[in-house]
């Protein structure tokens, strides 16, 4: 559990210090070329969702946000306390990941009445985003190659336990044929 807490408290610290960072060097210039044209330091005041979806709606970011991060953190705690399940490394660090980007963005939108966004990937004409975006898509994605590999370990174990089953239905067949074979003689 300490270490969900851990990933959640240094993912919302290194969003805010790029956040600040980019406030101080990156504002007073608006852009900063890190490789030409391919990745730039943007400064952006995103008042949308992640990437700059569906701008001006921050009472409804918040809200949803805010009962994301309560249900994430309830679902952790009671999967812990309540349970006694250990999550999974892979869940428990996508979880969290979430849960920090979440937090993240959510104090800029307390604070400031938007999100500074700085990560410009010009090379693929994408929305300027943030570190706490990233962690939220990176929590996402860890998650779903999760549970994918878990689906796909449940499916194997499936078809191995019917391979099993029948295995041993046939030996019990055989066994019963060579049994009559033999009350015959």
């Amino acid at each position: 559990m300490l270490i969900w807490i851990a990933v959640i408290i240094l993912a919302v610290f290194l969003d805010q210090l790029t956040k600040y960072l980019t406030v101080l060097y990156v504002q007073p210039v608006k852009t900063i070329p890190i490789i030409e044209d391919v990745l730039h330091l943007t400064y952006v005041e995103n008042t949308g969702a992640a990437f700059g979806s569906l701008k001006d709606a921050r009472w409804v970011f918040m809200v949803t946000s805010t009962l994301a991060i309560i249900g994430i953190l309830g679902y952790m705690v009671y999967r812990y306390y309540v349970k006694k399940e250990k999550l999974h490394w892979a869940e428990a660090l996508s979880l969290s990941l979430i849960v920090g980007g979440g937090i993240g963005n959510m104090i800029d939108r307390t604070m400031l009445g938007y999100v500074v966004d700085m990560i410009d990937c010009r090379f693929i004409n994408f929305a300027v985003f943030n570190v706490a975006d990233s962690f939220v898509c990176i929590g996402a994605g860890v998650m779903i190659l999760h549970l994918l590999i878990m689906t796909a370990q449940e499916y194997k174990a499936t078809k191995a336990a019917k391979a099993a089953e029948g295995a041993d239905a046939d030996a019990d067949v055989t066994a019963e044929a060579s049994a009559e074979d033999g009350n015959h003689d």
